[in-house]
């Protein structure tokens, strides 16, 4: 049918058409782009962030008071007087309850907390969807007055930083703090849905006790500052001045002020320095107030440098059911036109960036795998023109990909669609190889049959070579195409059997779903659209 006429100039004038026009449709109708794929849930993360300073008590009295809130909410999933999804709820103040997402953050943290719910195994959670009983958390811990709380899962996925990354860098720090703060409120007052909250990665109005030393009046003291700063060092954070020794285990022994002192303002100033004047020898006393003062002041937590620039970066999660790529476009569209003061710039990272360098990565891939593909052939069938038409047909199986992604609304995962289009590649090529080796194997017996001399092929002789070629090669390409689709089918939808307890106690544990089928479905549908569609091509194009 597709030999006759000009139907080979019409299909495969049509088929470079229908590419044209499912790149365009894919421009048109987008599907949603994710860097990785999301999985539901199996924890969920409550962090709890007073300013710097709160006591840990006030920290833990509202922990405790979340803990209660959500012990109550997680009630409804009771049966039989045990909760079917959720397995635990741990509260932990104070060290190591930082923000993973927001890079390592050292030391004591008494003004945060973190509060964790563990989920039980999917096929356990009777159809309740954890990104559900995420979105409610949330909802539920909203209205607490001079606290951020962010709700949050662990991420399954390298370390990227957040979905929403801004950094702006510049030389001046206080200006860069005014100026990251005005973009913030600028953003938030576009009212773009899908931003949790946006947030500063340095903390303002972090309280410190600067002492100011009038430098004049110590040096005619004979103080240094040296012995000033020991000396308050030693009465807040103390100081060793000897060993106690009990049989082979060692005890330091530190000195430092008691407690109704050290945490005494006017006690710590008005210590006096002892030591013994150079001039006569004679013991010395001076007060620390009378060479020094204390002032009550606030600074910021700590100044970060990417690129020897000074950098605040304006970071925040995505509410679930929104799309980080769209929501990054829209702000980037909003700060287009945005007034930057001198010397200063805005760049997106964390998530954004490393989706970017991977599409990058693996585009380049795929390029590579096409270009050593068509290298073996040429050195295979020691011609140019069968590995083009061969590799022709990788490039055109992206049109049951593009289609089948606009048709299904299914979700671009960077990560697993691109890994599905380079394995595609690989698969394509050997229906491509079965059906025109055998097509040229039939033309030289053919060519010997008729005696015509080597490189002198007749139409007739090539259209009965196709012909038979595609006749007797159609059950193996059609076998080919039908045992790799219906192998990746189990993936695609997530078919799960547990093989262990099928012969153990005769139970497979058969469900459809799960969390493989979020990271393992986008990869095995793309094989499945790409092939579906090459075996066409193979069959009729090709």
């Amino acid at each position: 049918f597709a030999l006759k006429g000009k139907r080979p100039q019409r299909f495969f004038l049509g088929i470079f058409g229908l590419l044209f026009l499912s790149i365009m449709l894919f421009g048109a109708f987008p599907p949603k782009v994710l860097f990785f794929p999301e999985t539901p849930p199996k924890q969920v993360y409550v962090y709890l962030e007073y300013p710097i300073g709160t006591d840990i008590e006030v920290t833990n009295k509202l922990s405790e008071t979340i803990e209660t809130k959500i012990q109550n909410y997680i009630k409804k999933y009771d049966v039989n007087g045990s909760n079917f999804l959720v397995t635990s709820v741990i509260g932990q103040v104070g060290e190591g309850t930082s923000d993973p997402k927001r890079g390592q953050q050292g030391g004591t943290t008494p003004n945060k907390a973190r509060i964790t719910v563990d989920f039980v195994k999917f096929i356990e959670r009777n159809g309740v969807n954890t990104k559900d009983v995420l979105v409610e958390i949330r909802n539920l811990v909203q209205g607490y007055p001079g606290v951020n709380i962010t709700v949050d899962s662990p991420s399954e996925r390298p370390p990227t930083g957040a979905p929403i990354n801004i950094e702006v860098s510049g030389d001046n720090y206080k200006e860069l703090l005014v100026t990251s703060e005005k973009i913030k409120q600028f953003i938030n007052s576009a009212n773009i849905l899908g931003i949790e909250d946006l947030k500063l990665d340095v903390e303002q109005g972090k309280p410190e006790l600067p002492i100011i030393i009038d430098r004049q009046k110590a040096r005619r003291l004979n103080i240094s500052t040296a012995q000033i700063g020991d000396a308050l060092r030693t009465s807040l954070f103390g100081k060793e001045v000897s060993t106690f020794k009990d049989g082979e285990d060692d005890y330091p022994i530190n000195i430092r002020l008691m407690d109704k002192y050290r945490y005494n303002k006017e006690a710590l100033i008005n210590q006096k320095i002892t030591f013994r004047n150079q001039s006569n020898g004679k013991i010395v006393q001076v007060p620390i107030s009378s060479v020094a003062h204390a002032k009550k002041a606030s600074t910021f937590s700590a100044v970060k440098r990417k690129d020897l620039k000074r950098v605040i970066t304006i970071f925040s999660n995505v509410l679930e059911n929104y799309n980080a790529t769209e929501v990054n476009n829209q702000i980037k569209s909003l700060l287009e036109n945005y007034n930057l003061p001198k010397n200063m710039a805005i760049s997106f990272t964390g998530e954004q960036e490393k989706q970017a360098e991977e599409m990058a990565f693996l585009s380049k891939a795929l390029l590579i795998a096409v270009f050593l593909i068509f290298l073996i052939l040429v050195g295979q069938f020691n011609s140019t023109s069968t590995p083009i038409i061969i590799s022709l047909s990788v490039v055109l199986s992206l049109i049951g990909v593009l289609l089948g992604l606009i048709i299904f609304r299914m979700e671009f995962v960077i990560i697993m669609t691109m890994i599905g289009i380079i394995s595609l590649a690989g698969i394509v090529v050997n229906n491509a190889i079965v059906l025109i080796d055998y097509t040229i194997l039939i033309m030289q017996r053919k060519r010997i049959e008729q005696g015509l001399e080597e490189g002198v092929l007749t139409k007739e002789l090539i259209y009965e070579s196709i012909v038979e070629g595609g006749k007797t090669r159609l059950r193996p390409v059609l076998l080919t195409a039908i045992t790799t689709i219906l192998g990746l089918l189990p993936m695609a939808i997530g078919i799960n059997i547990n093989f262990m307890t099928l012969f153990t106690e005769f139970d497979p544990h058969f469900y459809i779903g799960g969390e493989n089928v979020a990271f393992w479905g986008p990869m095995s549908w793309t094989i499945i659209f790409g092939l579906t569609f090459a075996t066409f091509l193979t069959l009729i194009i090709v």
